[in-house]
């Protein structure tokens, strides 16, 4: 299903040894995506040994206007395992408050060590819609170099759906904290405001150091037609951005009803009980060529051509930086503030056409 689900990287003699036998399963780096099959063959695979080899966490969250809690959810239902991160709390300040910023290197591994994590843990994982905001915290792992580091394709849901046993209550006690250094922060994968503006000014067309900038936002939002979910911001979007809405990469699966009606539902709900998993690599190929055109699309696949995605809290650019690295692209990154940081501010400008 997937064309590049990861890089071999070539280790150093001292990093190989200092790697456990159930580390070495995947070499330094991992796959970025697994199956609930294949989590549920990991997991077997890691029973007995080290707590910190594999470690699963539920990365749950939601838009500002739902009501659901992601970590009081957690308690009701969860993989066996698991441990919560809240992604508004692994963060760093904001002087416009906004939320899940890229946490500073101390703060990231800080939260790792609470969570039982080591440097050579391979880390999982997964949120209750299927694939919506795992894979903002995947980006986060990896842009701190964490190569161990997967989503759970179609997250809790899919893993009931494939009739494996859940579990409620507080997550385990971590019974020792491990080691994890402040790790260093790859600034090529984070853009901020003012890279942004500089690249409004710049038209792709005539120049090849802009870098194209994919709006994960709902079409309505982009061409502001539609409000955004936060009171009193404008939609609409940058100059020169293009709409790629994120669930243009993603698909709608049902629990089988035979299951739905037994298991436990985050959020309660009755009817269908659904959930999204990623597209084929060919159908998130299909997604992009229908927002870039295939000439622009071969610029990005090629490397000639940077990618930097966007949504509107910097949480579903992280599906369309996912998808992107599925089908091999190296040069992505993701503007961290997105919309709320970019419209919040009066001086930027803001397109509400085509």
């Amino acid at each position: 299903m997937f064309a590049r689900p990861f890089v071999q990287r070539t280790l150093s003699a001292s990093r190989r040894f200092a790697l456990r036998p159930y580390a070495t399963m995947f070499g330094e780096s991992c796959p970025l995506v697994l199956t609930p099959a294949q989590l549920q063959s990991l997991t077997q695979t890691h029973t007995g040994r080290d707590q910190t080899d594999l470690v699963v966490l539920d990365a749950s969250w939601h838009m500002p206007n739902s009501p659901r809690k992601p970590a009081e959810e957690f308690l009701g239902v969860h993989l066996p395992g698991a441990r919560f991160i809240n992604l508004d709390e692994v963060a760093a300040p904001h002087p416009l408050s906004l939320s899940h910023m890229m946490p500073e290197p101390a703060t990231f591994a800080k939260a790792c060590r609470f969570l039982g994590i080591s440097p050579e843990t391979h880390v999982v994982l997964y949120d209750t819609h299927g694939v919506f905001s795992s894979p903002r915290a995947l980006y986060m792992f990896r842009a701190f170099g964490h190569h161990r580091s997967s989503i759970l394709d179609g997250g809790l849901p899919a893993w009931q759906a494939h009739g494996n046993e859940t579990e409620a209550g507080e997550a385990r006690r971590v019974i020792f904290a491990p080691k994890y250094p402040p790790p260093q922060l790859n600034q090529e994968v984070v853009i901020d405001y003012d890279q942004i503006v500089a690249n409004s000014g710049r038209d792709p067309a005539a120049t090849r150091d802009a870098f194209y900038v994919l709006d994960a936002r709902s079409r309505g939002r982009f061409l502001g037609k539609d409000p955004e979910p936060r009171p009193g911001l404008s939609s609409g979007h940058m100059p020169y951005a293009i709409s790629l809405p994120f669930n243009a990469f993603l698909e709608t699966h049902n629990v089988p009803e035979d299951i739905a009606s037994k298991v436990v539902r985050p959020g309660g709900g009755d009817g269908p009980y659904t959930y999204t998993r990623l597209r084929s690599t060919q159908g998130i190929l299909s997604a992009l060529e229908e927002a870039l055109g295939p000439e622009r699309t071969k610029e990005v696949l090629q490397g000639r051509r940077r990618v930097v995605t966007s949504c509107g809290s910097g949480m579903t650019a992280g599906v369309l930086w996912l998808g992107l690295k599925l089908l091999g692209v190296e040069q992505v990154g993701l503007y961290d503030e997105s919309w709320t940081g970019y419209a919040m501010r009066p001086e930027s400008k803001i397109v509400k056409e085509e």
